[in-house]
């Protein structure tokens, strides 16, 4: 469930998620009413038995009893301000339609006793991060059996944008532990396992093994874990940098042998560099993929992995490529804030984390592809980030292209002496090509991803579209973290179009 109910928070960052999440509910509804021309009328001085039965439903308070708990927990201002908008949305359920109901425990769980009774098949999502992977096997068809990263933020973000899964399959935790215990989720007759697992050894050449380099122990983990489920299909992706112990990788998976159910599974593998722009992703990003086929599926079909990457490459023949100004196009021009501490505050000239779609019914086909069709009232996550005064005469001299060293820059540039190895330490984007790599780095600053025609750095939100992430997928946590969920994860339309490939053979 997305809320934990007031009477469960035990912990300081329990109270941070809770709020965190009525501070949306109340900006959906604020947003959405001053979209719609939805009149509202103040209601804190009577709250009704439906103002308490929706807030039941939404999983916030158990009882009426706990209303003097909600409002000790949010304090008197943001308590008044949910208690208006519930009433408001209970007075206007029909206008408001389903915008909310990510963030009510009761319809949630309706929606995961229907996904529990479908014939579609099952993955486990290792690494899952923010869930870029398992949005595109999503859209292509798939369930979530089973996600799981360390990130308390990338789980917060995870849950609330898939509510279709039940939260106690949506685990935070290091894999070295969830494996050791995961016969007890009931992970029967799983289609795949997925995730990019962390791998950072490569530069111990002088190993024999470089992949058995501690430092990789986690990319271990992941192939016990595929030992212990024994899914028809493995995709693995990550850096172009684990290209060095490729071969090293196909021995691991060729080395699996599972005895189940007195049968001998073994697996076929093998890998390629993929280019998220060859699958109409608005950014030119290399991810290292690899394809694990079990051996009974295999005879089965008469397929291998290096079949299934042919298909790949076929499907990204008859593929259109998006640029850069195909993702930031549509969506409202901002100011950078020039005012520290102000990524965190909403305004209107610098953007919020809730905000009305002013270009509401008007796309491209970028948008179109990445937003299946549908209308998006709402944009999220539109915040331009802080920038200083030095910073801003930088980004506002450069052309699109330059990078660190540019002349225009050399009488302001803070790293002149250091330019051989921070040449793109700043980087104006260029608006006619696919977006360079989106990257985690992000999060430290975004100087490496100045927006081609406006002086700031591209907000959350548009790094989201380059990696074709929909408009309504809601990033959670710190402003800055929104940038590395959004790095760390895998293009959803490219995860998509190998999850489509797959799917034929389940």
């Amino acid at each position: 469930m997305i809320f934990i109910g007031v009477n469960n928070i035990t912990t300081p960052d329990a109270k941070r998620k809770f709020i965190e999440l009525v501070r949306l509910y109340c900006s959906i509804a604020k947003e959405y009413s001053a979209k719609k021309e939805i009149i509202m009328v103040d209601q804190t001085d009577s709250i009704s038995k439906g103002v308490v039965s929706e807030l039941v439903s939404m999983g916030v308070i158990d009882s009426e009893k706990d209303l003097s708990l909600l409002e000790q927990v949010l304090t008197k201002s943001l308590y008044n301000n949910l208690i208006n908008w519930v009433h408001h949305f209970l007075n206007n359920k029909k206008s408001f339609g389903t915008i909310l109901d990510k963030l009510n425990n009761s319809k949630r769980k309706k929606l995961q006793e229907i996904e529990a009774h479908s014939n579609k098949p099952k993955i486990v999502d290792f690494f899952a991060g923010a869930g870029g992977l398992s949005l595109g096997f999503v859209h292509s068809g798939y369930t979530i059996a089973l996600a799981n990263d360390i990130e308390d933020v990338c789980v917060s973000t995870y849950k609330y944008n898939h509510p279709e899964v039940p939260s106690n399959r949506i685990i935070q935790g290091d894999i070295r532990k969830i494996v050791h215990n995961i016969k007890d989720y009931g992970l029967d007759n799983i289609s795949l396992v997925v995730g990019g697992p962390p791998c950072q050894g490569f530069s111990s050449a002088n190993q024999q093994r470089i992949i058995d380099d501690p430092r990789n122990e986690l990319y271990k983990y992941f192939i016990k874990a595929v030992f212990v489920i024994a899914p028809k299909f493995v995709v693995m992706e990550n850096v172009k940098g684990m290209l060095k112990v490729a071969g090293q990788v196909v021995e691991d998976f060729q080395n699996l042998k599972i005895e189940k159910d007195n049968t001998t599974y073994t697996y076929s593998v093998a890998y390629k560099l993929l280019v998220s722009s060859d699958f109409s992703v608005a950014q030119q990003r290399e991810r290292l993929v690899y394809i694990a086929i079990r051996n009974d599926i295999s005879d089965t079909f008469g397929i291998s992995p290096s079949n299934i990457f042919e298909q790949l490459e076929q499907v990204s023949k008859d593929k259109k490529c998006y640029l850069l100004s195909d993702a930031l196009a549509y969506i409202k021009e901002l100011d950078a804030p020039r005012v520290k501490n102000m990524n965190e505050v909403d305004d209107e000239k610098t953007g919020k984390k809730v905000d009305a779609n002013i270009f509401n019914g008007h796309d491209n086909e970028y948008l179109h592809l990445i937003n299946e069709g549908r209308d998006i009232p709402l944009i999220y996550n539109h915040k331009a980030r802080y920038v200083n005064d030095i910073n801003y005469q930088i980004y506002d001299r450069l052309n699109q292209g330059d990078d660190a060293t540019d002349s225009k820059i050399a009488d302001i540039m803070p790293y002149a002496h250091r330019n051989h190895c921070f040449k793109d330490k700043y980087y104006k984007l260029i608006a006619n090509k696919p977006s360079r790599t989106i990257t985690a780095h992000l999060r430290m600053d975004c100087h490496s991803h100045i927006h081609p025609f406006q002086t700031r750095a591209i907000t959350p939100r548009e790094a989201a579209r380059c990696q074709s992430f929909p408009d309504d997928f809601v990033y959670l946590g710190p402003y800055l973290k929104t940038y590395m969920q959004i790095g760390n994860a895998v293009p959803v339309l490219m995860a998509k179009e190998i999850a489509t490939v797959i799917k034929q053979y389940l």
